[in-house]
């Protein structure tokens, strides 16, 4: 294979990465939370009934913003129902997924999580069974000082200081017939509108997401998006946006190229927010919250024997799962100007990167390109100019065979590659236009022996990151042969003293 060159520029920058892209997403679904985080019977609990051993690894992740309590279960939440004494709280039906949910497990226990973990609380109101007012009562529960009925009830109930929760979404997929309380867009606009004004209300100081086409699949989809941000305006900081990707015809290689359509989703709906910001001929616009994001296909249409667990939604990842995860992640560096919040849906169990199975623990593919970005993730994105071998996939068109983004963080300079080629090796080249590459801070290598290839039980360590020794500075350049179907992130140092 000819060789693959990367050309990067310190000048051309797209925007600060924010660090909110690295989020999770906790969802009251399967064993997410019973079972997942929060396991009291468990030989590994801690004094709260968190799972000690599920939160060390993903600690790891170093997540940021975490998104609760749906998805789909958010559209029948009623957030009263999990506050308070636990043997006084409700054991109500989930309509949303057809189970029976405890409450054992609500507000505040999410927010003493999160303070555990370093995580920014990131709650998703109901707006498909419930009201704007209740909506803005929660609001108070969680930041309103004392001295209201609401903030006073979270006073009694533990937590003198405010929780600070200043991330809301305004529902969840409502254009999907399949979500309790889905209505036209006009009218979840308007009650949208209505509650971001009662909830802005209550803290000024909130962002809200308002909800977006829940996919490009959807009859929806852009239409949506368009007359929610026109009728809730400037109460709207964010719109969602929603992918889950699969692999119907088992071809590895137009599997990977999907990046292209996740490029051109974010790119299309980044278009809808600035047509309604000119239209509206307003000084703000709506950035983009990639809120819900992974593969999920295996389960569903259970293309071969899955041991991940014995609860819904649960998957068992590939090398080439791990690979479109890591190409969803350059797709959000390379767009850093717009989207600013993205929550990798879920963390556990469900969809995740870690499996439970009594009190074993697994961490899978996913979780490792997940990790090797986060720890790369401050500093400035680059645009990047890849030039080098391509080829035609069947559904997503022309793709180069390396897929790459660059992050500038002072003197550091992080690079993030994916050889899509099955077969074939990929030598690369890192080329900074205005500054000289003069050595190797680390790198690390994500491959494997084929792309069908899991972490079980029985075998857990058949894939995972270790050190990429052949990436190498020289003559000015980063250099790198990566083997077919591998990611690497490299951290070079860079001299600009010469630009």
């Amino acid at each position: 294979m000819d060789a693959t060159t990367l050309t990067l520029s310190t000048r051309f920058q797209i925007g600060e990465v924010d660090e909110r892209v690295f989020g999770g997403f906790l969802e009251h679904l399967g064993r997410a939370v019973y079972g997942g985080v929060y396991d009291p019977g468990s030989a590994h609990a801690d004094e709260d009934g968190f799972r000690s051993d599920v939160c060390d690894a993903l600690k790891m992740l170093d997540m940021t913003a975490m998104r609760y309590p749906g998805g789909n279960f958010a559209s029948g939440y009623h957030w009263l129902d999990g506050v308070g004494p636990r043997e006084d709280r409700p054991t109500v039906q989930s309509r949303a997924w057809h189970t029976v949910e405890t409450n054992q497990f609500g507000t505040d226990e999410f927010i003493k999580l999160c303070r555990g973990m370093d995580w920014t609380p990131m709650f998703t109101v109901n707006l498909g069974t419930g009201t704007p007012e209740e909506a803005a009562d929660w609001v108070e529960y969680t930041n309103a000082a004392a001295g209201t009925v609401y903030a006073d009830m979270r006073v009694e109930n533990g937590s003198t200081d405010p929780h600070d929760v200043k991330l809301w979404c305004l529902g969840n997929e409502l254009d999907g017939p399949w979500q309790l309380g889905h209505v036209p867009a006009r009218e979840y606009a308007l009650r949208a509108r209505q509650t971001a004004k009662m909830m802005k209300d209550v803290d000024s100081e909130v962002e809200l997401v308002a909800c977006g086409s829940s996919g490009i699949t959807m009859p929806t989809y852009a239409e949506w998006d368009r007359t929610v941000l026109e009728i809730v305006g400037d109460l709207a900081d964010y719109i969602s946006v929603h992918r889950y990707v699969d692999n119907p015809s088992g071809d590895t290689a137009d599997f990977l190229a999907v990046t292209s359509s996740i490029d051109r989703q974010i790119e299309e709906i980044d278009a809808v927010c600035r047509c309604v910001q000119a239209k509206r001929r307003s000084e703000v616009r709506a950035y983009l919250s990639f809120d819900e994001w992974n593969v999920w296909f295996h389960q569903r249409r259970k293309s071969r024997p899955r041991k991940a667990g014995s609860g819904p939604l649960e998957e068992l990842y590939t090398l080439e799962d791990a690979l479109v995860v890591a190409g969803f992640l350059n797709s959000f560096l390379r767009h850093a100007d717009v989207v600013k919040i993205a929550n990798l849906a879920q963390i556990v169990n469900v969809i995740a990167p870690i499996v439970t199975h009594g009190d074993a623990m697994l961490i899978q593919s996913i979780f490792y390109p997940f990790a090797m970005f986060a720890k790369r993730r401050r500093g400035v994105s680059l645009r990047p100019v890849v030039a080098g071998p391509a080829y035609d996939s069947v559904n997503y068109g022309r793709v180069h065979t390396v897929d790459a983004s660059a992050i500038l963080d002072g003197e550091m300079l992080h690079v993030f590659a994916i050889n899509r080629d099955v077969t074939e090796a990929a030598k690369l080249a890192v080329d900074v236009s205005d500054g000289e590459i003069v050595g190797v801070e680390s790198a690390e290598l994500l491959t494997g022996p084929d792309a069908l290839v899991v972490n079980t039980f029985e075998a857990p360590d058949v894939l995972r990151s270790c050190a990429f020794e052949d990436a190498v500075a020289a003559d000015g350049r980063g250099r790198a042969t990566l083997p077919p179907l591998a990611l690497a992130a490299m951290t070079f140092r860079l001299d600009k003293t010469g630009a």
